[in-house]
């Protein structure tokens, strides 16, 4: 195991960084709470999250000011400062967007990301201090901001790409492209519901007198079970952190998912429910959503294997 490794597997043990992160957790979760905040700063009408879009803008303002003051020479301090300017500027939708997410974690996950706050603040301190600062000392603190910013974005790449926070937990997932008998008909009244196995994948069922719905049963958002959540006015609501899908087209309602719900035609046939998914055309496209998003709605993909 290598030295970052090693590091970043000492974080993720540390338990004493809950006695910091539960209560902070707990406040970021109640002051998102309301639909709109929560929806905007989980990038619920974008397709993904906000968050790593805006990383990209901070990031990239500060390296280019930091390029600046080791090539520029002294006509670029301007450019350079405006860039921190910049910078500074869109830290701040990035860390509310960024705790939004972290709040939805546990364990391993909300102790580096804790760390990954802490290391983005330092970065945000030190940048906003040189705006006010002689030229000298002005790199000097853009260049200390930037070795907070490096082991953050290092973090930031760890929480993502290792440990698969926001990850739409769907996107591997294939349902039967070909009907399927997945459970009894007489299993599942007029306004129950139930979750059943189609080819490997978990699909929640809804009845209504006129209606059968199918979508898929784990969140896309942490990959919550949402045959445990509730349903009301033709949604489902994940029992972990509250995102809610419309059961006709698998379409967000309230975040913080920002990916909707694969969904499937059902029909009953010879006693049996079968589900399969929608072949191109041939399901009305999902309410509210883009067509980029209707469309990969029907791409095929594949579950990882065991």
């Amino acid at each position: 195991m290598s030295m970052p490794h090693r590091a970043v597997h000492r974080l993720e043990n540390a338990e004493a960084l809950d006695k910091v992160a539960e209560p902070v957790s707990s406040v970021v979760q109640r002051a998102v709470q309301p639909r709109l905040v929560r929806n905007l700063l989980s990038g619920t009408n974008t397709g993904h999250p906000l968050h790593p879009v805006l990383t990209d803008v901070v990031i990239g303002a500060w390296s280019m000011a930091g390029l600046l003051d080791v090539a520029g020479g002294p006509d670029a301090e301007p450019a350079a400062d405006l860039l921190t300017a910049a910078g500074v500027v869109a830290a701040v939708p990035t860390a509310l967007s960024g705790l939004n997410d972290w709040a939805d974690t546990l364990g391993a996950e909300r102790r580096v990301g804790l760390v990954h706050a802490g290391a983005n603040t330092v970065a945000l301190a030190l940048y906003a201090a040189s705006l006010g600062a002689r030229s000298r000392k002005a790199k000097a603190l853009r260049f200390a901001g930037m070795a907070a910013m490096g082991i953050s974005a290092y973090l930031g790449g760890h929480l993502t790409f290792t440990r698969g926070v926001n990850v739409n937990r769907t996107a591997w997932q294939q349902g039967p492209e070909e009907w399927t008998p997945v459970l009894a008909a007489s299993e599942l009244a007029e306004g129950e519901h139930r979750t059943a196995d189609a080819d490997g994948v978990r699909v929640l069922l809804y009845r209504t007198a006129t209606k059968l719905h199918a979508i898929a049963a784990t969140c896309s958002h942490l990959g919550g079970p949402l045959g445990e959540g509730t349903i009301e006015n033709g949604c489902v609501t994940c029992p972990w952190h509250g995102s809610t899908f419309r059961l006709d087209d698998g379409g967000i309602e309230r975040g913080p998912a920002s990916a909707p719900q694969p969904s499937y035609e059902a029909r009953v046939q010879n006693g049996r429910i079968e589900v399969r998914v929608p072949p191109p055309g041939g399901q009305s496209d999902m309410a509210g959503e883009g067509a980029h998003h209707r469309k990969a709605r029907h791409l095929p993909t594949r579950t990882p294997a065991s």
